[in-house]
C-alpha cells in the first residue's frame, strides 16, 4: 500500500500548461494586432506602442489616466461655440466690406451728380436693400414716351460706368408712373409704359460691355410705388422715375439712409 501511494505523489503537475499555453496564444494575437496595425497606419502603432511601453515600465495604464483620449463632453460645446463666433466674424468682416464698396460707389455718384448740377433729378439713397439710384423722367424721357431723350442717354452711359464692381452685383432696374391713366395706340396701361421704359434704360446701361446683362432684371411698378402723394404736379414729376437698384452680395445693415437729393 505504501509503494501505490509514493507512485501517486511521484507524478508531475502539468495545470501550470493552460496558462502558459494561454498567454503565449495572447501574445501571438498581440504580434499580429501590432503587425496589421503598422501596415495601416504607423500613427495608431506608435500610440499603441507608448501604451504597452507604459504598461510594462510600470508607468499609468490607460485606465488610470485621468485625461481621456477622447474630448469630454463638456469641451464640445465651447468648441462649437468659438466655431460659432469665428464663422460669425468672418460674416461680419464681409458685410463690412460690402458696405464699404456700396458705400465708395454711392460716393463716387455723388461726386457726379455734384459736378453735373443733376442733384434735381438724380438722388440715391443706400439701404439695408442695397444702393438705388433715381433717375427722373423729366430729364430722361418725354411725357408719355418711352423712348429715352438724349440727355437721358447720355445719363444712362455715365451711370453705367459706377455700376462696374469686381465682384459684380445684381442690379434691378424699375421704372415708375404717377396715377394719371394713360390709353394710348401703343401703351394701354401705365404698366406697360413703366416697364418698357426700364427696358430701354437698362438696355442703355448694358451698352457698357464691362457689365454682365446675365446680372440685370427690368421691372415695371405703374403708378403703384409712388415715393409721393400723387396730389400735386411736383409730387407726380417725384413718381415718374426710373430704379437702378445695385443688391448687395452680403447682407448689410445701414445706420438709417444716406442721400443725396
Amino acid at each position: 500500500m505504501k509503494r501505490k501511494k509514493q507512485r501517486r505523489n511521484s507524478h508531475i503537475n502539468e495545470s501550470w500548461l493552460l496558462p502558459y499555453s494561454d498567454m503565449l496564444t495572447l501574445l501571438v494575437a498581440l504580434f499580429i494586432v501590432l503587425f496589421a496595425m503598422s501596415e495601416i497606419d504607423v500613427q495608431k502603432y506608435k500610440e499603441l506602442s507608448q501604451v504597452f511601453k507604459n504598461e510594462f515600465s510600470g508607468g499609468q495604464s490607460i485606465f488610470e489616466n485621468k485625461e481621456s483620449p477622447v474630448n469630454k463632453p463638456n469641451e464640445m460645446p465651447i468648441d462649437i461655440e468659438k466655431d460659432k463666433d469665428k464663422d460669425k466674424e468672418k460674416e461680419n468682416d464681409k458685410e463690412n466690406q460690402e458696405l464699404a464698396k456700396l458705400q465708395a460707389m454711392q460716393q463716387k455718384i455723388n461726386n457726379y451728380i455734384t459736378k453735373n448740377k443733376l442733384s434735381e433729378k438724380l438722388a440715391t439713397k443706400l439701404t439695408d436693400e442695397g444702393l438705388l439710384v433715381t433717375i427722373l423722367n423729366d430729364v430722361s424721357f418725354d411725357s408719355a414716351s418711352a423712348e429715352i431723350n438724349k440727355k437721358g442717354e447720355k445719363i444712362a452711359r455715365e451711370v453705367s460706368e459706377f455700376l462696374y464692381s469686381d465682384p459684380p452685383h445684381q442690379i434691378v432696374v424699375s421704372g415708375h408712373t404717377d396715377d394719371r391713366p394713360i390709353h394710348n395706340e401703343k401703351y394701354a396701361s401705365n404698366w406697360e409704359l413703366s416697364v418698357i421704359r426700364a427696358v430701354n434704360f437698362m438696355r442703355l446701361l448694358l451698352q457698357n460691355e464691362d457689365l454682365d446683362p446675365e446680372r440685370f432684371s427690368a421691372k415695371g411698378f405703374g403708378e403703384h410705388h409712388p415715393i409721393a402723394p400723387n396730389t400735386s404736379e411736383e409730387n407726380r414729376a417725384k413718381n415718374r422715375r426710373v430704379e437702378v437698384l445695385i443688391l448687395p452680395n452680403y447682407e448689410i445693415q445701414t445706420k438709417g439712409s444716406n442721400n443725396n437729393k
